[in-house]
């Protein structure tokens, strides 16, 4: 298989780039052109080519794209280009953008040119004229020349970078990473725009009722703080206050998540009621931009999904390009209007398929909880277990708040949540629980699980090693493997998490760990470190489970736990049980870790129930 190392220079403006637009936006903008591309065979020569479309069109036809890997640094721009404007399908793509954030963790600058300086291979170039807001037409060939150099030493640095990496970068995850590009470079989802049409005027016409419900004809009134607090006088109330932690100056408590707004929710006064929800409903965007940029992809074409290759300190996937399809709403009036309006193209289905309790079953099986490992392995109902242990009634009586409750333990208290916070976890989503209570449930959670409880323990001596560069094992063995000198634990995928600069001071409380990041030095202790662990270790589950449902049907789209794929209509019933099974598979290295799923077939992702 030959390697294609390829980088375009496209045309720019004040208004039209990449700082003001999406990548689909962009390419897709009848104000795209291509000014040239550099490209290089393995190690042949680097050559500048530079013309029309048709020209281009010509060029690209000499290379044997279907027996080749495609490689860039930001694969997703370069990909999109040669998939949507030429058609061109390659063997594989491959990003040495995606491979530094593996090696080096999101913590670490993965640009071209932070790369370029890490591994001595050279230095990143500078564009020697001014290209902005330039055609093709309009540089002489002296300055294409000159861009050609530049453009070429981009390439000459990508291929470098790669040749280096990929000794030591794992061979399965270079297949995770072509198999996260294709969900944006080849995209089959569809967007219903009708749907969509509805569900914007739905948003607006929400937003009015809300202002009229309030009275309210001047929107301004809302937004501004100032003049909402005179609103808020004129009903009899004091506006809420607070002490602003970057200022410490006292200002008004307005923000959603303040505790003295939200009283005001259910203020007696019906109009201070209809004030904060028009504010609320008025202030917030999201929604109506999220859908707006939905309506406007859809008039231009398919869905790209983009979906970042390691884009958390743990590998997980995350969302891009201005474009976050890891939070579609699913509650709230008209709530799953947008992942409804996400279809399969003509001839095709959606599965949806989300592992069951990945990181609890990782938590419980790590730290040798047989007991709880087993009520997993047997499809118990852990949530109600927990509930039972928590009421003192049995199992059948649990209500439906209870089990929620007992599922808040099981997900919260595993990685060593105190009582305070686990009784604000509980208050987000509406349960009032007294403090004595939330201790109660803590500690029962701590007594009956109490394996869990000592591998905090145990994290917080491997944290203290590691800062002393040495090394001491934790949870089940041969699963993560510390690792001194890079102060971190190698991972099931043999990537590497790091804590860079992890060091330890003592203070009242005892010793206390940080570790370096792009936001400055960050907490880390047994329990946060376990968390990471388990959501490590349960992101390279998925990523196994990806590439074997990618062996028969394509992934389109990866949310948290979950793996949406695209199955023709005739094959639901067989690709429904083919990835149910590649989504219980368990690696040899995790023998024992009892897996489980659920699946939902429809037209529209939003019907995946």
């Amino acid at each position: 298989m030959d390697l294609i190392t390829i980088d375009f220079e496209t045309y720019y403006s004040k208004d039209f780039s990449l700082s003001k637009l999406t990548t689909e936006e962009y390419i897709r903008d009848s104000r795209f052109e291509i000014i040239g591309v550099s490209v290089k065979v393995n190690n042949g020569p680097t050559e500048w080519a530079s013309g029309t479309h048709e020209e281009f069109k010509e060029y690209f036809d000499d290379f044997d794209w279907a027996n080749s890997m495609v490689l860039g640094h930001n694969t997703m721009f370069d990909g999109a280009i040669l998939s949507w404007l030429f058609g061109i399908r390659p063997r594989a793509w491959a990003d040495t953008m995606c491979m530094g954030r593996g090696l080096h963790g999101v913590e670490v600058g993965a640009s071209l040119k932070a790369l370029a300086e890490r591994y001595g291979v050279g230095e990143k170039g500078t564009e020697v004229l001014n290209a902005l807001g330039k055609r093709r037409e309009d540089f002489t060939e002296s300055e294409l020349d000159k861009y050609g150099d530049y453009c070429i030493n981009d390439v000459e640095l990508t291929y470098k970078l790669f040749s280096i990496m990929n000794q030591s970068f794992p061979k399965k995850e270079l297949k995770i990473i072509d198999c996260t590009l294709r969900m944006f470079i080849h995209p089959m989802l569809e967007l219903d725009l009708g749907l969509l049409e509805q569900h914007l005027i739905s948003i607006r016409d929400r937003k009015d009722e809300l202002l009229e419900a309030a009275d309210i004809t001047d929107k301004k009134q809302l937004m501004s703080n100032d003049k909402f607090a005179e609103l808020l006088k004129e009903q009899g109330v004091v506006p809420p206050t607070k002490i602003s932690p970057t200022t410490d100056k006292e200002t008004y408590a307005f923000a959603k998540t303040d505790e003295a707004f939200k009283a005001l929710e259910e203020h007696h006064n019906l109009n201070v009621q209809a004030l904060v929800a028009a504010r609320l409903g008025n202030k917030s965007t999201l929604e109506e931009t999220r859908t707006q940029r939905f309506i406007d992809i859809a008039k231009r074409g398919t869905l790209p999904v983009p979906v970042r290759y390691y884009a958390a300190h743990t590998g997980r996937w995350g969302g891009s390009d201005k474009i976050n399809l890891q939070n579609l709403p699913s509650r709230g009036p008209d709530g799953k209007m947008l992942k409804k309006s996400i279809m399969a193209p003509e001839g095709y289905m959606l599965i949806d398929c989300d592992s069951s309790q990945i990181e609890a079953r990782v938590l419980a099986w790590f730290a040798g909880q047989d007991d709880l490992t087993e009520a997993f392995r047997n499809k118990e109902d852990v949530y109600v277990k927990m509930a039972a242990r928590i009421y003192d009634v049995r199992e059948k009586d649990i209500t439906a708040q209870q089990r929620f409750v007992g599922k808040t333990t099981i997900l919260g208290a595993g990685y060593g949540m105190g009582a305070l916070r686990f009784q604000a976890q509980l208050k987000n989503f509406g349960v009032e629980l007294p403090m004595d209570q939330c201790r109660r449930v803590i500690n029962i959670y701590r007594d009956v699980n109490w394996k869990i409880s000592k591998l905090w323990r145990d994290a917080n001596v491997m944290l203290e090693e590691l800062s002393k560069n040495s090394v001491v094992n934790i949870g089940e063995q041969s699963v993560i493997e510390p690792i001194a000198a890079l102060q971190g634990v190698r991972l099931p995928s043999d990537l590497v998490m790091r804590y860079e600069d992890l060091t330890g001071e003592q203070d009242e409380k005892g010793l206390q760990f940080t570790y370096k990041t792009r936001r400055g030095r960050t907490k880390i202790y047994g329990g946060k470190c376990v968390e990471n662990i388990c959501q490590a270790v349960a992101r390279c589950i998925i990523a196994d489970q990806m590439l074997l449902i990618s062996k028969r049907y394509a992934p389109v789209l990866t949310v948290h736990d979950s793996i949406i794929a695209c199955v023709p209509e005739e094959e639901v019933s067989e690709a429904q049980q083919y990835i149910e099974e590649c989504m219980r598979f368990v690696p040899d290295w995790a023998e024992g870790l009892p897996l489980d799923c659920e699946s939902g077939v429809a037209k529209a992702y939003g019907d995946c129930e």
